[in-house]
């Protein structure tokens, strides 16, 4: 399994910006896609998750009406849009295959990691 993230960048706060999480093996088009985050200093944390159809999607309070995943199971991609960008959203952000087809809060449930891409919102 090869997790791929990409579309991280500097943005100035209010802004938007799209990760993308691309699966070039395809092995994972079953499972659920978590993404997580982690800032400087700071514990990796859930953002969102989605299931292995896309019917079901799982958020953080923290970003709750300002980000939406979204699956294109034709293209093995998942897709994390980001809204009204704030400068604690700065961070690595990484997607991860669950290993169930559903998502989870518990970075515990994901047995392939994505690199990193890089998110900073600047004030």
């Amino acid at each position: 399994v090869q997790l791929q993230a990409s579309g991280g960048g500097l943005v100035q706060a209010g802004d938007s910006l799209r990760l993308s999480c691309a699966n070039s093996k395809r092995t994972t088009s079953n499972n659920g896609i978590g993404w997580f985050r982690q800032a400087p200093g700071k514990e990796r944390e859930f953002v969102a998750g989605i299931s292995w159809n896309g019917a079901s999607t799982t958020y953080s309070d923290s970003v709750k009406g300002r980000f939406t995943v979204s699956r294109d199971r034709a293209k093995n991609t998942v897709h994390l849009q980001m809204s009204s960008l704030k400068p604690e959203d700065t961070a690595v952000y990484y997607c991860a295959a669950s290993r169930t087809s559903y998502s989870s809060k518990d970075h515990s449930q994901y047995n392939y990691w994505g690199q990193g891409t890089l998110v900073t919102v600047s004030s």
